[in-house]
């Protein structure tokens, strides 16, 4: 994740500010509307980190293990990724 961290951490900050802006909504008593809608934009820009995050994983360590000759490590990357589809697909 080394060449993605960067990149994810910026993106962590983008949405942090968007949170802020929320939460400063709810203090104004702005329009639920408009607030709901800025949610869904955080909630899905968290899901697009979310799917960069996840293709690191397997672009780096469930490769690696793959490649390796510990098919028990690689029996175990591929479990974590299916119990995390599972939690995506909820």
């Amino acid at each position: 994740m080394k060449a993605e961290q960067g990149k994810v951490e910026h993106r962590l900050k983008i949405v942090k500010g968007q949170v802020e802006g929320i939460q400063r909504m709810v203090e104004e008593d702005r329009y639920c509307i408009d607030i709901s809608n800025q949610i869904m934009a955080a909630i899905q820009a968290l899901k697009g980190i979310n799917r960069d995050v996840l293709e690191a994983h397997l672009h780096h360590c469930v490769k690696e293990s793959i490649e390796s000759s510990d098919a028990e490590g690689a029996q175990e990357k591929i479990e974590e990724i299916i119990k995390v589809i599972d939690k995506l697909t909820k």
